[in-house]
């Protein structure tokens, strides 16, 4: 991701959930932005740009904030959403400078069709990798394309895009393939769950 949407973000001077709440209600996000030594600015962000952002480029997008006319390079690090709404109820930004490297976490995501008569399943559904804050892989990819019941992939064995490292164990598991249930096999866990919630 080398391309860096603009954010207009305005300071409140109001705190606590009930500035939260009107926060919101005018159709905003209240957020803080900190990092590189510097106090903690409380913000309000466009609510409907900054989920556009979040949808366009992922939870690590990278903004330049426009804050009272001066602008601020900054990471989303941590968005808390409404369970049932939806609505992103608060967030945390990171101030970022271009160059720097950072540690994120990116989504796992499979491709491809193991092979016949085995069940594929995903032990960690993200990585934690470092690289350019301007950089940032928005997933990795992992094939499993024709791979047999034992294979077993690990966080070291995936290839990184070009300029990301692991950050991680490299022995976390990340897919298991193993050999698939018959529906005999699965008739008989449930009748064995069904007894034991019986008792």
């Amino acid at each position: 991701m080398s391309d860096v949407s603009v954010l207009a973000a305005t300071t409140r001077t109001e705190f606590g959930k009930g500035a939260a709440r009107r926060t919101r209600r005018d159709g905003n996000v209240p957020a803080v932005l900190y990092g590189h030594g510097e106090a903690p600015k409380h913000l309000a962000l466009n609510a409907q740009a900054f989920a556009a952002i979040l949808r366009e480029h992922g939870t690590n997008a990278v903004v330049d904030l426009e804050i009272d006319g001066k602008k601020q390079l900054a990471m989303a690090k941590s968005v808390v959403v409404h369970p049932i709404r939806r609505y992103i109820e608060h967030a945390d930004l990171l101030i970022v400078k271009r160059g720097e490297k950072v540690v994120v976490d990116v989504p796992v995501t499979l491709t491809g069709d193991a092979g016949p008569g085995t069940l594929v399943t995903q032990e960690a559904n993200s990585l934690s990798v470092e690289a350019d804050a301007l950089k940032l892989p928005e997933a990795v990819e992992v094939s499993v394309e024709g791979l047999e019941a034992g294979t077993q992939i690990t966080a070291g064995q995936i290839t990184l895009p070009a300029g990301t490292t692991l950050a991680g164990d490299e022995e976390q598991l990340i897919v298991n393939i193993i050999v698939a249930p018959s529906a005999a096999d699965t008739e008989a866990e449930i009748e064995g769950e069904e007894g034991e919630s019986a008792e």
